[in-house]
């Protein structure tokens, strides 16, 4: 037995155990989201096979130490991996029906269904580590040598595993054939293995994998991913799914599970009755009386495909507008999709946090709306992030972050306006109707909800003013809230945001009332 081709094969079988789990998040993660609650069920699972998979292999090496064996596990697990996405994608489109329904039934039998899917390839990958063991050791005194080298070079390909699908492969060629790849890789590693074990006889028993394997992956990977109406253009990238569609001359950007649209467009309209609006709201606390030509600069995280950004230029005119999102490929849907083109928006693509930290610009307005439909990144949750923005904003600035919740439970509201609010000296908090969304506004100087008032009042003489405006002041009066007197921080060090957001939809799914999640 050659121990340096036993090492290889070690090596490529840990590189695609880490490349089948990350490859997984992202086929799930186009119709369940990528939230933690994916990835634990997601990791768990995955280690359950893998534990199952270290119990049966070291079985199977005492009583059949061959690598004829070992190989032939090995060609199983790389067939069987590939498989995988294409038995699930006609489960995840129905899956993907049923999310847009919100038929709950359907989508945990989907999510289980395609889980399951996992048990066999990862369990025979798991079975190659001891047996690789057994197979290596020749004598009693090597045993502890030889088995640290083996973890040790599985680590090692479990760590390029890690980077290849999300950074390379997936966003170049898309999940599916990503899959096919490694599987691919990691048969002809096992064939190659049986031809120098055991000879061509063996091999040619077991040839049809990979023919069988390219045909099915010909044959079932075409069409697009989804098959939602009106859709007119999806997009793997190395941070989401991208989904537009397009209904009546409307435009909707859709991410992963698609709960939520993140931007619209329409050629002649910018009223769309969603959250954006309301962030031009955000300068007028301040004292009166004050106009639109007062605000000289923005900045948004999460700019998405820009409907914010074209709404606070209608309003404000060509004001500098930085604008963080995190994903290029959105960026670039943005421009070609959603006319996110202005001249006096800088798109940048990196994560807001660390854009807004590098700026040596102050805003007049700092809009925050990065949440994935119900959560929200808690980096951008707490205390320090806070003070970060404070520090951007002018003597006149105000920041306004759109919030997700449930109908009958405001913890992440309450802990948000309580940590905003150890910063800011002033915070206001509106509920926007028909949603389950929440906008928080926060000024730098100490501010009365009566400068709101009077600046309505004033804006309400000037002919030029937009429209738009108007309409988003006067739905923050009609649908403001009181102010909570929370004494909660959050902070770096802990900002159990996604507890709470996950306690939410748990809750609220279980009560069974899930009409306008939307």
């Amino acid at each position: 037995m050659d121990r340096r081709y036993l090492y290889i094969t070690v090596f490529v079988s840990g590189m695609t155990v880490l490349a089948i789990e990350l490859s997984a998040a992202r086929l799930l993660g186009s119709v369940f989201g990528t939230s933690n609650l994916v990835w634990a069920s997601i990791i768990g699972l995955i280690l359950i096979y893998l534990t199952a998979g270290y119990f049966i292999g070291g079985y199977v090496a005492d009583r059949y130490p061959t690598s004829k064996m070992m190989y032939k596990i090995l060609a199983w697990a790389a067939f069987t991996a590939g498989l995988v996405p294409l038995i699930a994608r006609p489960v995840l489109r129905m899956a993907a029906d049923a999310f847009d329904q919100l038929a709950l039934g359907v989508l945990f039998g989907s999510f289980s269904v395609v889980l399951i899917l996992f048990i066999i390839p990862v369990t025979l990958l798991g079975m190659i580590s001891p047996f690789a063991i057994r197979l290596a050791i020749r004598e009693p005194s090597e045993v502890g040598r030889i088995s640290g080298q083996v973890y040790a070079i599985s680590t090692l390909g479990s760590f390029l595993g890690t980077f290849l699908p999300v950074l390379l492969l997936i966003p170049l060629i898309g999940t599916t054939l990503t899959f096919t790849g490694f599987s691919l890789f990691l048969l002809l590693f096992a064939l190659y293995g049986l031809w120098r074990e055991s000879g061509w006889q063996v091999v040619l028993r077991l040839a049809w994998m990979p023919l069988v394997l390219i045909l099915l992956t010909i044959l079932l990977s075409g069409g697009t991913i989804k098959k939602t109406q009106g859709q007119i253009f999806e997009k793997e990238s190395n941070y989401n799914y991208i989904q537009v569609l397009e209904m009546e001359g409307y435009r909707y950007l859709r991410l992963n599970e698609g709960q939520g649209y993140h931007s619209m467009w329409h050629p002649s309209e910018l009223d769309f009755n969603g959250p954006w609006k309301q962030f031009l709201v955000a300068p007028f606390f301040n004292t009166p009386e004050y106009a639109p030509e007062n605000v000289e600069s923005m900045a948004i995280i999460g700019l998405a495909a820009g409907t914010t950004a074209r709404q606070a230029t209608e309003v404000f005119g060509t004001i500098p507008i930085d604008g963080f999102e995190i994903d290029p490929g959105i960026i670039e849907v943005g421009r070609q999709y959603f006319d996110m083109n202005l001249p006096n928006l800088n798109a940048a693509a990196e994560d807001g946090r660390l854009g807004l930290a590098q700026s040596k610009k102050r805003y007049t307005i700092i809009g925050i709306d990065a949440y994935r439909p119900p959560y929200i990144p808690w980096h951008l949750t707490t205390n320090e992030f806070f003070e970060l923005v404070y520090n951007h904003l002018t003597e006149d600035g105000v920041m306004v972050i759109n919030v997700g919740r449930a109908p009958n439970d405001r913890r992440l509201i309450d802990g948000l306006a309580g940590t905003i609010n150890s910063i800011f000296p002033t915070v206001y908090v509106m509920d926007l109707p028909n949603s389950f969304n929440s906008i928080i506004y926060a000024s730098v100087q100490p501010t009365e909800i009566q400068n709101l008032y009077a600046n309505l009042l004033y804006l309400y003489t000037r002919p030029d003013i937009d429209p738009l405006l108007i309409e988003a002041i006067e739905l923050f009066v009609s649908n403001q809230q009181p102010t909570p007197k929370s004494q909660v921080i959050f902070t770096d060090d802990l900002a159990p945001v996604e507890w709470i957001t996950n306690n939410m939809v748990l809750n609220f799914i279980l009560r069974g009332d899930m009409e306008g999640l939307r």
